[in-house]
């Protein structure tokens, strides 16, 4: 691989540059938010620091300049380039790191990702949020308790996932509801619902983002997944993922750095003619079953 040489910089160049962040990190000693003026100052010393240490030329940066622009051009309120962008980055994993420190054994959050759409439908326990969605059933079934083992009655659990052409409801032009739905669970905190396998897909990739991955030689594809958000009173909410134990793709890699190894469950496939738990008629139709419980974090940890 061939590499290139930063031309040496002078102690009166590095002056000068290290003289003009100081000066914008002192433009923000004013900012009356303190929280504001943290942020603002730590990214004006890491911005410049990165500018500095590429020796970042003027085409680069005017690259730059487009490539966000366009960002902000495909971005609409069914698509968000700038989500795609912090997730291909490891941005919002890091992100999530951060914020959701481990507690006891609460089950881990990954990538929210940019297709949660609010109001979706209610579903009964035992309902399906496929719709009219293509894919192999799947029977997902739980329990949501807290980090006591005690369980969490009533917790909302919002799902959603991509159908097996690899993509969700959002993405068609038609205004279909599919792939997505809400439930509660139960007295003991238990829920169950039908819902697709999950199968590999590649995160859009028509726009500056997948142009990115292209130059990079990375791949645009998702490990196979389901979305869950779980919130209740007095618990952090929970926002993550189910992986499907012996998907390919989880060996070669998730492009959005998503997958932990608590979060991969074994799918049990079912050859078709097998009961299902609620005697549903799949017309002789093979399906899988998978079991994901679900601890939640208390609120302040």
């Amino acid at each position: 691989m061939q590499t290139t040489t930063a031309p040496a910089v002078s102690a009166e160049q590095q002056a000068i540059e290290q003289n003009l962040t100081d000066t914008v990190v002192a433009s923000f000693d004013g900012t009356p938010d303190p929280r504001l003026k943290t942020v603002m100052a730590s990214l004006t010393r890491h911005l410049h620091a990165f500018i500095r240490d590429v020796r970042l030329t003027e085409a680069e940066w005017n690259a730059a300049i487009e490539f966000l622009t366009e960002a902000g051009n495909i971005t609409d309120d069914k698509r968000q380039e700038f989500i795609l962008l912090s997730d291909v980055l490891g941005a919002s994993m890091q992100t999530i790191a951060v914020n959701n420190e481990a507690v006891g054994n609460a089950t881990e959050a990954t990538v929210f990702g940019p297709f949660f759409v609010e109001d979706a439908p209610l579903i009964p326990l035992g309902g399906d949020i496929a719709g009219d969605a293509a894919g192999q059933p799947c029977w997902i079934e739980g329990t949501v308790t807290d980090t006591q083992g005690n369980p969490v009655p009533g917790a909302r659990i919002e799902v959603w996932e991509a159908d097996d052409e690899g993509f969700y409801d959002v993405q068609y032009t038609d205004g279909r509801v599919a792939g997505r739905a809400h439930l509660f669970a139960d007295d003991d905190g238990g829920y169950n619902f039908w819902a697709l396998t999950p199968t590999p897909y590649p995160i859009p990739h028509d726009g500056p983002v997948g142009k990115m991955l292209e130059s990079t030689g990375r791949s645009p594809v998702r490990a196979s997944h389901l979305h869950f958000m779980v919130t209740a009173p007095e618990h952090r909410t929970l926002v993550t993922h189910i992986f499907v134990e012996g998907d390919p793709q989880l060996a070669i890699g998730d492009s959005v750095f998503g997958v932990k190894d608590s979060l991969v469950k074994k799918f049990e496939q079912q050859v078709e003619g097998t009961a299902t738990p609620d005697d549903r008629n799949l017309d002789k139709t093979p399906w899988a079953r998978a079991r994901f419980d679900i601890v939640l974090a208390p609120e302040d940890a």
